[in-house]
């Protein structure tokens, strides 16, 4: 940080673009945001270089990291990005898969093994239809971003530097896919590929009624170098991130988005999840953070379960309520 000023590597997303042009402000800080697509080049920025004061980081790398002793940062209850998992993972049509218990023993393709994405699709598999990861052969096209040991029992192979998921995956070489964007097939209207779950917006909502889980693929730290000369940094900068959101959420209230529906998903979605469709702070995501601090230990990628507030700066433990 230098002349008051700090810089907070982050996608630019419309929940938090108020923080990042200066209509919302922060108390004795000025912020100056680089926004970086995908976002796993700032995780690997971050945890590489520390090269921001501030970033967008996953979940599941800062467990891991944090279960090496690794405490270089510290998480504000602020979470850029959170996705239903249900609804990306797609299956070949050849492969014999009609429901989530046909993957045990197919071939799975995924980016990396220790991603956020798939400790939630790991999660939900295991505790909602009995697959478990040793189950899966798992089939990886990049090197990991924090160094895991395999757990014992994972089968993992990494495809050819030559070849790619979508090619392996419509030949017929692999059985589905669980990754962050659909597979090319999927968008070329392929017969060859459709997801694992029919109707999977209804999938995804009773799930959450069910659990009141709502993954969390993202949050916010800061460097503890930074956050050690002004703790009520973390405080300020998650109430600007919600300052921020109000805003976003406000806009869609009124209709100012491109996507058409937009009124009537968010309607849809508070019916699912009630008001505060994106809700930030520990409280109100005790469910979903619980739920990825065990999945995390039980699937070998930390050596014990985090108790939730460990992972976040002490000073923000109480922002913004339960309800």
């Amino acid at each position: 940080m230098a002349n008051g000023t700090i810089t907070i590597g982050c996608r630019d997303y419309a929940h938090t673009r108020a923080l990042a042009d200066g209509r919302v402000k922060v108390d004795g800080v000025e912020l100056k945001f680089v926004n970086i697509s995908p976002p796993s080049q700032i995780f690997l920025r971050m945890l590489h270089d520390e090269e921001f004061d501030a970033s967008e980081m996953s979940l599941s790398n800062y467990m891991i990291a944090l279960g090496k002793n690794d405490r270089r940062f510290v998480a504000i209850p602020v979470f850029p990005s959170r996705v239903f998992r249900h609804s990306y993972i797609w299956i070949n049509t050849r492969a014999g898969i009609t429901k989530p218990e046909d993957l045990k023993d197919k071939k799975v393709g995924i980016a990396d093994y220790s991603m956020t994405a798939l400790l939630f699709v790991r999660g939900l598999l295991q505790h909602q239809y009995g697959v478990a990861p040793q189950d899966i052969h798992w089939f990886r096209r990049r090197s990991e971003h924090v160094s895991i040991e395999i757990p014992p029992g994972i089968r993992i192979d990494n495809i050819g530097k030559e070849q790619t998921l979508d090619a392996l995956f419509e030949a017929g070489e692999l059985d589905a896919l669980a990754v962050t964007q659909p597979p090319r097939a999927f968008l070329t209207g392929s017969p060859v590929v459709k997801r694992l779950f029919n109707d999977v917006r209804d999938v995804e909502a009773e799930y959450y009624r069910r659990t009141q889980i709502f993954p969390i693929m993202h949050m916010v730290v800061i460097r503890r170098a930074i956050y050690d000369r002004d703790p009520t940094l973390a405080v300020r900068l998650a109430q600007g991130f919600e300052a921020a959101k109000h805003i976003a959420f406000e806009d869609y209230e009124e209709g100012l988005s491109s996507l058409p529906w937009v009124n009537l998903d968010l309607e849809y979605a508070r019916q699912v999840l009630g008001k505060d469709v994106y809700p930030y702070g520990v409280k109100k995501n005790l469910p979903t953070l619980n739920a990825a601090t065990q999945y995390s230990h039980e699937q070998g990628l930390t050596q014990r379960e985090f108790a939730v507030n460990e992972l976040f700066a002490p000073e923000t433990l109480e922002l913004f309520g339960a309800d």
